[in-house]
């Protein structure tokens, strides 16, 4: 399957609310294809009379760097960002409110509850690690893509970026799913061996 496909399927099985947060690989996909579409990243490329031009310095055979490109992915990245920051700082205080429930229960009623909520909010967690997988396969494909297009090396600046990027650092978001179980863990009857 196209990695089109599986970005498309990945970001239908999202929550509702997060579909036009992910990057937009097919917008990104369509402004690769407007890049030197002469040049096809190879050395020696077939002219339009039946010759084979090799290495030459034609214009039409340089590699082009796309601003149209650049300055759309980093849109995308930028709006990919905010969202995971905006999400993580939402988690780190929804984690210190179930903290504090757990220290203050009273009863198994609310004990039933916030299992239920710790659940329901360790899925959630899970479900922005996906969107963080998700986002850095795209921009990895995507970049490769367009390097392969258009010959020019925004490749290498970009694959550096993203180990710097918010949404690709996932330590975080690990030590809160780490804290809800533990926190599970904690709430659960000691099983007997």
């Amino acid at each position: 399957m196209k990695h089109g496909k599986k970005h498309r399927a990945e970001v239908a099985k999202s929550l509702p609310g997060w579909k036009r947060k992910f990057m937009s690989y097919k917008a990104l996909k369509q402004q690769v294809k407007l890049v030197n579409p002469h040049f096809n990243g190879k050395k020696r490329s077939r002219l339009d009379n039946g010759k084979y031009s090799v290495g030459g310095s034609s214009e039409r055979n340089s590699p082009v760097q796309d601003t149209g490109f650049t300055l759309l992915l980093d849109r995308e990245l930028h709006k990919v960002n905010t969202f995971y920051i905006d999400k993580e700082e939402d988690y780190v205080i929804s984690f210190r409110e179930l903290q504090i429930r757990a220290e203050n229960l009273n009863g198994d009623e609310e004990k039933l509850e916030l299992q239920k909520d710790i659940v329901d909010f360790h899925a959630e967690m899970v479900m922005l690690l996906h969107f963080s997988v998700t986002n850095v396969t795209g921009l990895i494909k995507i970049v490769k893509k367009h390097k392969k297009k258009a010959g020019a090396s925004v490749y290498s600046p970009y694959t550096t970026r993203v180990l710097q990027q918010p949404f690709f650092s996932t330590d975080l978001l690990y030590n809160l799913i780490r804290g809800c179980e533990a926190i599970l863990d904690s709430l659960s009857p000691p099983s007997d061996p």
